[in-house]
């Protein structure tokens, strides 16, 4: 595993959070860049508070392809923050260049709606790419809420694979961001926030 794309086709639903997190979380194991292809540079804002040994964030450019190519001259893993939309060129240009797609959804209809296009896209993108493989993940969970127990079933019926590890909406995620952190960063508030990446990371890995 080499390079992981983060992909959604709409806003809101953690995209920038689980790519920076998860990063940092493979940072630790192996040397990790996180390239910045969603037009609002939340991951390049990100990296402008952070210290200087956070994981390293780059813009992407429009040869896709030909910068990961440069990257991993040095470094072991790239995270690409894909824009919020599969219709975007470099959405597409990166499940072309990824082994693992990572799909963050809410518990919410909206976000199960627009996932049906990101399978779309993915299966096009197996064409030239057949080695690609996705994982679907429930992100910003509230386990308490009724539609966030019917989504845990709903998913099941997609056809592809679904992360057993569900990440929960915590406060932590928000201001370890507004800090330049990852959760890795934040001590003992963080743990809970960590254990679940790290579960993720796993299953990503696996």
């Amino acid at each position: 595993m080499s390079v992981i794309a983060i992909v959604g086709n709409k806003g809101g639903v953690g995209k920038t959070t689980l790519s920076v997190n998860i990063a940092s979380g493979l940072n630790k194991r192996r040397s990790t860049a996180v390239i910045d292809a969603d037009p609002q540079l939340s991951s390049i804002q990100w990296r402008a508070f952070s210290a200087d040994n956070a994981v390293s964030v780059y813009e992407a450019e429009e040869n896709l392809a030909e910068q990961a190519r440069e990257l991993k001259q040095d470094y072991d893993q790239i995270v690409i923050d894909c824009p919020p939309s599969v219709y975007a060129p470099q959405t597409n240009k990166a499940l072309v260049i990824s082994d693992r797609a990572v799909i963050p959804v809410q518990p919410s209809p909206m976000d199960l709606w627009a996932t049906v296009h990101i399978i779309e896209a993915v299966e096009k993108a197996k064409e030239s790419n057949p080695d690609l493989r996705p994982l679907l993940v429930i992100n910003q969970l509230e386990p308490k809420t009724m539609l966030s127990k019917l989504v845990r079933d709903a998913v099941q019926e997609i056809g592809i694979p679904v992360a057993d590890v569900m990440v929960r909406r915590r406060a932590i995620f928000r201001s370890s961001a507004l800090d330049g952190k990852s959760v890795y960063e934040a001590g003992g508030h963080g743990a809970a926030a960590v254990e679940e990446i790290e579960q993720l990371i796993q299953e990503i890995m696996q």
